[in-house]
């Protein structure tokens, strides 16, 4: 029997993906989900999974070849190849070869599949120790990946024997964290490992990860920005240099070549001023969590790459405010969730988006490209940084239905529960800075959007009102843009409409 590989779904817009690296060839024996090979698209490396178990077949697409999704990559034919392998195989996988055996072998505790693009992880936390026994799903420790964190369940009831991957440690995807061993009784004696097992897992704890091949888009783009790869971090597998590695080393002004510079290369960050003793005993050092680096670096890459302005209004609450107290009572008894202000914020801008349809499209190369839809990220604050989960087609959404998307996602948020898919593909954000007082602020764009609304603190003010000086409750709103895509007037014209819709809720029933 032949298994076809295929190119998976590549993401939004993306149609085609260069074939970076194989890690199989043919001939050799693969298991269901084992990594094949890794693609490059212009923003994600994609890696592709076995969808069955055999033997290598024919190779397709070879490394560097442009293929289309759904393309023919590869085949698997099923039979002798794997039994082979398994049998070569069989010192180093006794374990978990024996983890079906009802007699109470060894199981592996595996890093589950992180999403798309991640290829590795950091344990944050062991919730079991060396010893302890534990039942089937009970979770064994907690991942922590660039956005999200990962709890892994135990695959089968057992005794924790072996922790191969202490917290703090860097895993990459589908690796080994810990075995469990025999029935839930304690009474099975830990597992040895083979010897050359042993010396490997202690060899990839202090030794450096070996730098596997560059992707062949990247050595084409060093060759033409003059840059050899020691000038270029790596982010692939194995620290391979790939596509977007090298666009981010020449924006950075890396220099033309390392062999003809005689200094020294400038540090990654500014150093630190020297701090008194008695300074230094009292401060305490943390690393920034994975997802802190996250936001810092992507932050920074949009303050260097989009030219971002800030355009400001106020808008008057009396009137959503009054809707709001009228109905609040009747919304909860039929919908079952609470009438917020965000509903009116997201309708708001989605009646906006659609008169100044540039805020809510995105640059790709030399194109435009322009959503007929909305897809809106809510920013949330979560106790490890801000998270922006994404409302996918808010703009044919209910009251009810966004209010309710909100809440379900910002607790989501709030435990650590969001997959990767829900926090891709926004095309506009929705940023509340007054939950936490700020009464003015201008927002930062999250890449590749071209558009960010500020709330702010509701507060009482004295305004001028038919010549009359009455208080009302005001609130300040803040639009940062893409100064590249969209111009003043239309991020003007989308701030005063979104003033309007608030003002005068009614307009929107009547699509005004």
């Amino acid at each position: 029997m032949t298994t076809e590989v295929r190119v998976p779904t590549l993401g939004e817009s993306v149609t085609e993906a260069t074939v970076a690296t194989w890690f199989k060839k043919p001939g050799d024996a693969v298991q269901v989900d084992e990594m094949l090979c890794e693609l490059e698209t212009d923003k994600v490396t994609v890696e592709v999974p076995a969808p069955a178990a055999g033997t290598m077949g024919e190779i397709v697409a070879a490394e560097g070849d442009t293929v289309g999704v759904n393309a023919l990559l590869a085949t698997i034919e099923a039979g002798a190849g794997a039994q082979t392998s398994a049998k070569a195989d069989a010192p180093a996988k006794a374990a978990k070869e024996s983890s079906n055996d009802s007699s109470g072998g060894n199981v592996d505790v595996m890093v589950p599949t992180l999403g798309e693009s991640v290829t590795e992880a950091t344990v944050s936390t062991w919730f079991k120790k060396v010893g302890d026994n534990v039942s089937q799903d009970e979770m064994l420790c907690e991942l922590e990946t660039d956005k999200v964190s990962v709890e892994v369940p135990a695959p089968a009831a057992g005794t924790l024997t072996e922790i191969l991957a202490q917290e703090g440690e860097t895993v990459q995807a589908n690796g080994k964290l810990a075995v469990l061993s025999g029935a839930a009784d304690g009474a099975v004696e830990p597992a040895q490992r083979p010897a050359a097992e042993t010396a490997s897992s202690g060899d990839a704890k202090t030794a450096e990860p070996r730098k596997g091949e560059d992707a062949p888009s990247a050595k084409k783009a060093m060759a033409e920005a003059g840059l050899n790869p020691d000038q270029v971090k790596g982010t692939g597998r194995d620290g391979r240099v790939m596509k977007d590695d090298v666009a981010r080393a020449v924006a950075a002004g890396a220099t033309a070549s390392a062999a003809t510079t005689a200094a020294p290369a400038a540090p990654a960050a500014t150093p630190r001023a020297p701090v008194p003793a008695e300074d230094a005993a009292r401060e305490e050092r943390v690393k920034m969590t994975r997802l802190r680096q996250t936001i810092a670096r992507r932050l920074k890459d949009s303050q260097n790459t989009a030219a971002m302005l800030t355009t400001y209004n106020e808008v008057d609450m009396t009137a959503v405010m009054e809707l709001r107290n009228e109905y609040k009572e009747e919304f909860v008894k039929k919908h079952g969730v609470k009438l917020g202000f965000m509903s009116f914020f997201t309708k708001a801008c989605c009646h906006a988006l659609r008169e100044v349809p540039e805020v809510n499209a995105e640059i790709d190369g030399t194109d435009i490209v322009y959503k007929n839809f909305v897809h809106m990220g809510i920013a949330a604050g979560t106790p490890t940084g801000l998270v922006v989960p994404v409302i996918r087609d808010a703009d044919s959404m209910s009251f009810a239905t966004i209010e309710k998307a909100i809440a379900e996602k910002g607790a989501r948020a709030r435990d650590g529960k969001l997959s990767m898919a829900e926090m891709q593909g926004g095309t506009f954000t929705i940023s509340n800075g007054g939950v936490y007082g700020s009464l003015m602020s201008s927002p930062i764009l999250n890449p590749p959007q071209s558009g960010i609304l500020g709330m702010h603190k509701i507060q009482d003010r004295p305004m001028a009102i038919n010549g009359e000086v009455v208080i009302r409750p005001m609130m300040y709103l803040a639009l940062s843009y893409d100064h590249r895509i969209v111009d003043g007037k239309g991020a003007v014209t989308f701030l005063v409409r979104v003033k309007e819709a608030l003002e005068d809720p009614r307009r929107l029933l009547m699509d005004l």
